[in-house]
């Protein structure tokens, strides 16, 4: 009977373990505001341009999704995207670090809210084409502003630049330095030339979205 009760102890242990472990960590606002001093000297530059692996302007991250900001920021920690600064910057962070950053973009630059139109500006005949083979809306949601998943990116005014470097990312294979590691993005990406790729980044990225670059001050360093 001890022995049982025992083995029952052990497996309600385990269970509440499994389960607290499994928890989600909450992201706190006013705790990111205090981590972001890495993020500030690109992110927070209007028409800030990175050079690697080519010169483009860097994303806009406020008012972009916390699950979604969190999950790239996973995947230049795991090494699913591969990026040296954005590596390094990655590995810095604890998983309480990240949500409280990724928690601080989605709601910055709230109280400057764009207002957007019903729907979308129509694309050319061929870049439509080229979105509906890629089913791009499915997952980007109407007027590539409203996402199915909050885990993906809101595209509808990103920088075009950025976007057609991303787009090229998931094609490539095999590269120590660049690449992103992801399977349906790869098998979208990888039906298009880079041609295609550049004219639905440049459709994309001229549309109405909320996404945008608030200037920002550096804050002092990291904290943990």
């Amino acid at each position: 009977m001890n022995k049982l009760l025992t083995t029952m102890y052990g497996l309600a242990v385990a269970l509440a373990t499994g389960v607290a472990q499994a928890q989600p960590v909450t992201g706190d606002v006013a705790a990111g505001q205090t981590k972001i001093a890495m993020c500030i000297g690109c992110h927070g530059i209007q028409g800030y341009q990175a050079t690697f692996p080519e010169v483009y302007k860097v994303p806009k991250i406020s008012g972009q999704s916390a699950p979604y900001i969190a999950a790239a920021l996973n995947a230049y920690k795991k090494g699913d995207r591969k990026h040296p600064t954005m590596r390094g910057i990655a590995d810095s962070l604890t998983e309480q670090d990240i949500a409280d950053v990724a928690a601080y973009y989605a709601q910055h630059g709230a109280d400057k809210p764009v207002e957007l139109p019903a729907t979308a500006r129509e694309p050319s005949a061929a870049v439509g084409a080229l979105l509906q083979k890629g089913l791009c809306v499915s997952c980007h949601g109407a007027n590539f502003a409203k996402p199915v998943d909050p885990m993906t990116p809101k595209i509808a005014g990103q920088n075009a630049d950025y976007l057609f470097v991303a787009l090229k990312a998931y094609k490539t294979e095999g590269n120590q330095m660049v690449g992103r590691s992801n399977g349906v993005m790869a098998g979208v990406a990888k039906q298009f030339s880079n041609a295609e790729l550049k004219a639905m980044a440049n459709y994309l990225g001229s549309l109405p979205g909320d996404l945008k670059i608030v200037p920002q001050s550096p804050v002092g360093p990291l904290r943990r």
